[in-house]
C-alpha cells in the first residue's frame, strides 16, 4: 500500500482511500467523542526557539544553519519554554556533536498540512545566501485527521524534500506519528488512526528517500510509550506531547540529523546486532513504520539502509542566544547548564 501511494504521488495517480466506504458510518459517531475529549485542555502558543545556540563554540567556522519544517510538532506547541521545543533540543544537540554554533530558524506552523511546505520552504530558501545546512521535516498527522488523499500528502512532501536538496541543504524527516496513540480515542477509531498514520509513515519514507532524504520513524515512538505514560508524555490537551515526549522525539531524531552532516561517529556501515540491514526501499519503509525511532538512508536504487543508531542523552534544556556577548577574559559566555554557549531553563 505504501509502495501504491508513493506512485501514486509521483506520477499524478488519485487518492487512495486508507479506509473503506463501509467504515466511514461506524466513524462518525467516534470522531464526534474524540473531539469532545482531545483538546480539553490549552495547549500553550509554541515559544520561538529561532537563534544561536552553543556561541561558546565560536571560531573561524562558520555557525551551521539549522531549519525547521511542518506541524504543530515541530514548532513545538504543548510546552511553555523555548528550551523545551524540539527546536532548541536538535539544535543544542547538534552544537554539542560538531562543536561549532547553530543557527536555528523555525518556519513550522501549528495546524500545517503537508500542503503547507510549499509556503515554508520558500521561506527557508528566501534568502540564497543562508540556506540551511540540514533541514528537519515533522509533519503528518494533520494530513490523517483531515483525510487528506494520502497521494497528494507524499506529493507536497517530495517536493518540499526536491527543493531543498537541490538548493543544497540535508534534509531528514521525522514521519506521521502513531494517530491511534491519543488516549481519548477510542476502537475502532483507534485501529483505523493507527493503520492510517503507519501507511501514511511508510509512503513518507519512500517518497524521502528517493529524493535524496533520510527519514527517522516516529510512530512507535510515540506508541508504546505514550500508551504506558500519557499523563507523562502527553501535553496538557491530551493531543500535543509534553516536555518529556518532545525529548524522546529529538533523542531519536539527532543521531540522523548529525549523520546527514557526517558528525556522528556511526557509519553508514550496518550492523546485525541491531537488525540492521540493506532492503528494497518499500520493505525497508513498512519496516521503519512498524519500529520507534529507525532510520531509512537510500543506497544504491532501489536499495535503502535500515539502521538503528545508538541514541545518546540529550543536552540540558537551552534557550536561544540571539546576540552572543563577549567575556571580560576575552571568552564567550557560557549558559549555566554546563553546556558551553547556552543559557539553562531560567536563565536570563
Amino acid at each position: 500500500m505504501a509502495r501504491r501511494i508513493a506512485a501514486g504521488a509521483a506520477y499524478g495517480g488519485g487518492g487512495i482511500g486508507l479506509l473503506g466506504a463501509a467504515a466511514v458510518g461506524v466513524l462518525l459517531a467516534e470522531v464526534q467523542l474524540a473531539k469532545r475529549h482531545v483538546g480539553g485542555g490549552t495547549a500553550p502558543v509554541p515559544p520561538s526557539a529561532d537563534g544561536r545556540y552553543g556561541v561558546a563554540f565560536a571560531g573561524p567556522a562558520e555557525p551551521l544553519r539549522l531549519g525547521l519544517l511542518g506541524d504543530s510538532t515541530a514548532a513545538g506547541q504543548g510546552v511553555r519554554r523555548t528550551g523545551q521545543t524540539p527546536g532548541a533540543l536538535l539544535a543544542s544537540g547538534l552544537a554539542a556533536v560538531s562543536e561549532r554554533p547553530v543557527d536555528l530558524r523555525n518556519v513550522a506552523q501549528p495546524g500545517a498540512r503537508s500542503d503547507d511546505l510549499e509556503r515554508q520552504v520558500s521561506l527557508l530558501l528566501a534568502d540564497p545566501c543562508a540556506v540551511p545546512d540540514v533541514c528537519v521535516i515533522m509533519i503528518g498527522a494533520n494530513d490523517v485527521t483531515h483525510r487528506i488523499p494520502a497521494t497528494q500528502s507524499v506529493r507536497c512532501l517530495t517536493t518540499a524534500v526536491r527543493r531543498l536538496r537541490t538548493a543544497g541543504a540535508e534534509v531528514v524527516v521525522g514521519t506521521c506519528p502513531d494517530l491511534g496513540t491519543i488516549e481519548p480515542v477510542y476502537q475502532p477509531l483507534r485501529w483505523l488512526a493507527r493503520r492510517a498514520s503507519r501507511q501514511l509513515a511508510a509512503a513518507q519514507t519512500i517518497g524521502a528517500v528517493e529524493q535524496g532524504g533520510r527519514t527517522v520513524s516516529l510512530g512507535d515512538l510515540l506508541g508504546p510509550e505514550f500508551e504506558a505514560n500519557p499523563r507523562e508524555l502527553f501535553g496538557p490537551d491530551n493531543y500535543h506531547p509534553s516536555a518529556e515526549g518532545y525529548a524522546t522525539a529529538a533523542m531519536a531524531v539527532l543521531p540522523t540529523l548529525c549523520a546527514a552532516l557526517g558528525l556522528w561517529p556511526e557509519t553508514d556501515r550496518l550492523d546485525g546486532a541491531r537488525r540492521e540491514d540493506i532492503l528494497p526501499v518499500a520493505k525497508a519503509a513498512s519496516q521503519a513504520a512498524m519500529e520507534a525511532g529507525t532510520e531509512v538512508t537510500g543506497a544504491r536504487a532501489p536499495w535503502a539502509l535500515l539502521k538503528h543508531r545508538r541514541r545518546r542523552r540529550l543536552p540540558a534544556a537551552t534557550e536561544p542566544d540571539p546576540h552572543p556577548r563577549p567575556e571580560p577574559d576575552g571568552g564567550t559566555a557560557t549558559g549555566s547548564t554546563g553546556v558551553p554557549g547556552v543559557a539553562g531553563e531560567g536563565a536570563p
